[in-house]
């Protein structure tokens, strides 16, 4: 789960090509994570924050069941984009660290508890809709009760995974003449305290939910094509490919440039060359994960606004109009034309019925 480090650096003893030392080094991530950051900073806090303030207004009882996955999603990424100007400030200086350990301590596990807690309640959202299409009784059973109790096992796992490593010491060191945060771990806190992590992190955090979404959204996908063409398919169909593509574009070549930077730390990949290309690989998959937290408001788009994205609550009146039993009763003996539309029109009542809030 290291965030490695963007400065040259020495792997203590680790990488060396003959007697000349490996530097790592990738000037262009200082304007790299900067940019990029305060782009997913305005756009990320605008639409969560729009998000949970259209969700939190549009609770029904009627509501999809996942709604709540989703409003777990837009906490998640909320308060990724809230610690993004520390990140800012950190790149934009270099990696140089002024907040002090506990922010750093803080800001470093919420960075990938975004993650981690994204990929947990998109495969809880695949999960769902894997039920509800292929095995539609069993789904009647579930209760809205359930998803809160799976969306508490997944913060408390998360934070109780987070909080030794928040609790167990500090998190940033002296590099020369700067304070790194969160990156750069030394043998001994790399081997003793975040080669646990990083393992965790690799198969349960993001190999085992990813095959479970890799194996149950093609079945969904090809239940759901049987459908007639309509407006639930395609909203169907844009959720599940909409996941897949925030998947494969911003989690999945993450992880491979962190499974080769852990064999790098490992000792397992020892060739000069090949470590510095991970090294600025592992820079550039590090900014595009941070992309997750302006792609998801999307889903909340597809999963619970009916394929309508307003800014605001809007109401809709439906008109519907009845005809009274007198006059249905002299119907029969009306004349033809316009007098019998007249007739019919003085003898309807408007019926207002009660108002719903759009999309759900």
């Amino acid at each position: 789960m290291e965030n490695a480090t963007l400065t040259p650096v020495q792997w203590d003893q680790g990488l060396r090509n003959a007697s000349t030392e490996c530097r790592l080094q990738a000037d262009f991530q200082y304007s790299l994570f900067t940019v990029i950051y305060s782009t997913v900073f305005v756009l990320g806090l605008l639409e969560n924050g729009a998000a949970l303030y259209l969700l939190a207004c549009r609770v029904q009882k009627n509501a999809p069941r996942s709604y709540l996955y989703l409003v777990n999603l837009a906490v998640v990424d909320a308060l990724f984009a809230g610690i993004l100007p520390f990140k800012i400030h950190y790149h934009l200086h270099h990696n140089h660290w002024v907040f002090g350990d506990v922010a750093c301590r803080i800001t470093g596990c919420i960075y990938f508890l975004n993650i981690y807690l994204s990929i947990a309640f998109f495969t809880c959202v695949c999960v769902d809709r894997y039920v509800a299409v292929l095995h539609p009784f069993a789904y009647i059973r579930i209760k809205r009760g359930h998803y809160a109790v799976v969306a508490s096992v997944l913060w408390v796992t998360a934070l109780s995974i987070a909080g030794p490593l928040v609790l167990g010491g500090p998190l940033h060191a002296q590099l020369n003449s700067t304070t790194v945060c969160f990156e750069n771990f030394g043998p001994t806190s790399w081997t003793g305290r975040m080669v646990p992590y990083n393992v965790c992190a690799l198969i349960f955090g993001f190999a085992l939910p990813f095959a479970v979404i890799l194996i149950s959204y093609p079945l969904i996908a090809r239940r759901i094509a049987h459908i007639p063409h309509s407006a639930r398919k395609r909203k169907a169909l844009g959720t599940i490919y909409l996941i897949l593509f925030i998947c494969a574009t911003c989690f999945l070549p993450y992880h491979l440039t962190h499974l080769l930077h852990f064999l790098m730390r490992a000792k397992v990949i020892e060739n000069c060359r090949f470590a510095a290309f991970i090294y600025k690989m592992r820079r550039v998959t590090l900014a595009l994960v941070s992309f997750n937290c302006c792609l998801n408001p999307i889903l909340y788009y597809f999963t619970a606004a009916g394929g309508r994205w307003p800014f605001w609550i809007r109401r809709r009146t439906v008109h519907v109009y009845t005809i009274s039993k007198d006059q249905a009763a002299r119907r029969g003996s009306a004349p033809r034309g316009v007098d019998h539309n007249r007739q019919m029109a003085d003898g309807a009542r408007l019926v207002r019925p009660p108002r719903k809030l759009v999309g759900l």
